[in-house]
């Protein structure tokens, strides 16, 4: 890197509306906008838009000095200094400038206020590049005054370029390289929260960045409306996907809110497995458990041995809701018994299930009232509660956070339920 020379920086807002000369001092016009090639870390500037309307562009190769003043060329301005926009670059101004974009880093959505450039020269080769965004009320400032603010009370808050991931529709095909893989790797409660700081018409754009899986993990976490939202403005083979993607208690609330023909054609899109479990859920009851349940749990028969459910565990536990509660059932799929995960490990491997396995277990019914679940959630300190039916059969589990949800929606701000959180996570283990 000692090989190369930065020649100056500063920032988008300095150079906007300055004077473009030639080498002769003729004024050529105005710095209207910069095009970019986003084809590594930092977005390489390829041309300077110089006049409204114009839609060739000034070669940045052919710029032999930026300055506070203007640009100047390196020669007489002609036919030979000019470039066309080509499909893999964007203008700068119009695309990118207060514009919403992702702070991969910081994990949420920045407004680009300005943008820092760098003019670099690498041996014989000089490039201007952008650098970084300013998303801080500096930068708003400097856009607004056309001056650097003196105090440094405002303090800089820039972010590098390569943190950052754009999420309109018009640059998605010049994204950095791997953007899905970079989004599924972030939080879905992180992905959650740029969702639903996105206005309505940028949402289906961001959506379309993410695959099927981090989608429905993301939707999971957002509040229902918005699911809603969203799900009406996709392309009903896509939402079809996500929705098998998403637990089926979740896509149960979600389907339940769209119109009945809305509702039919998603499910018919789907895997037919996972739309009679979605179709099941829909048809109870509002505010009781088969309601909020969700049948993503881990069963087992009864006279299984304990490596034989360890051997199963590993196939069966990534589409299951939680992994803690082993249920222990019947040849009818009647409820026996539970086994902890802790219980399941410490057995010797030819231990059956029926010898394991408490029979002593908290359960509640499908008609159930949320009020009562949570009840003895709270009361045995569990993590989930089993579901069962009329004749016994289990068919559901109802967990913790949905049954808080159901009773306090904005529990997240409640600090009893933080409390709650933590006394599962760190406290005892009963039995």
């Amino acid at each position: 890197m000692s090989d190369i020379t930065i020649l100056g920086e500063f920032f988008i807002s300095s150079i906007l509306g300055r004077k473009i000369s030639d080498v002769t001092g003729h004024k050529v016009g105005t710095v209207r906008d910069l095009a970019v090639r986003w084809d590594a870390v930092c977005p390489r500037v390829t041309g300077i838009k110089y006049g409204k309307g114009i839609q060739e562009l000034i070669r940045v190769s052919d710029v032999a000095e930026i300055s506070s003043k203007g640009l100047t060329l390196k020669a007489p301005f002609g036919e030979n200094t000019l470039h066309t926009l080509q499909e893999d670059e964007i203008l700068v101004k119009k695309w990118l400038l207060d514009k919403q974009i992702v702070d991969m880093k910081g994990s949420k959505l920045v407004r680009i206020n300005d943008i820092k450039l760098s003019w670099v020269q690498h041996k014989v080769d000089i490039a201007l590049m952008l650098t970084a965004v300013d998303v801080g009320v500096r930068g708003l400032i400097r856009r607004i005054t056309g001056l650097e603010p003196k105090t440094e009370r405002i303090p800089s808050n820039l972010v590098g370029w390569q943190y950052l991931e754009p999420i309109r529709s018009r640059t998605a095909n010049i994204k950095l390289a791997k953007a899905n893989d970079k989004f599924s790797k972030l939080h879905p409660a992180d992905i959650a929260e740029i969702i639903e700081d996105l206005d309505q018409y940028e949402r289906p754009d961001f959506i379309n960045t993410l695959d099927d899986q981090t989608a429905a993990e993301a939707l999971g976490e957002v509040d229902l409306e918005t699911q809603v939202d969203i799900i009406e403005t996709m392309d009903s083979e896509r939402a079809s996907r996500i929705l098998e993607e998403m637990a089926p208690d979740e896509a149960a609330d979600l389907l339940g809110e769209l119109t009945r023909e809305k509702s039919d054609e998603l499910l018919n899109l789907m895997e037919p497995e996972e739309a009679e479990d979605v179709r099941e859920l829909m048809e109870y009851e509002d505010g009781t458990a088969g309601a909020l349940m969700t049948t993503e749990f881990i069963a087992f028969q009864f006279n299984m041995t304990a490596q034989e459910a360890i051997d199963k565990l590993r196939e069966v536990a990534p589409s299951a809701e939680i992994i803690y509660y082993m249920y222990v059932l019947d040849d009818d799929e009647k409820l026996l018994g539970v086994v902890s995960l802790r219980d399941l490990i410490i057995a010797r491997p030819p231990t059956p299930l029926g010898e394991i396995m408490q029979d002593r277990v908290i359960s509640v019914m499908t008609g159930d009232d949320p009020r009562d679940i949570l009840e003895a959630i709270m009361k045995y300190d569990l993590i989930a509660v089993p579901v069962t039916n009329k004749t016994g059969r289990m068919v559901g589990i109802v967990t913790v956070d949905d049954a808080m949800d159901s009773i306090i929606p904005d529990r997240k701000s409640l600090e009893s339920f933080s409390y709650f959180i933590m006394r599962k996570a760190f406290g005892r283990n009963r039995r």
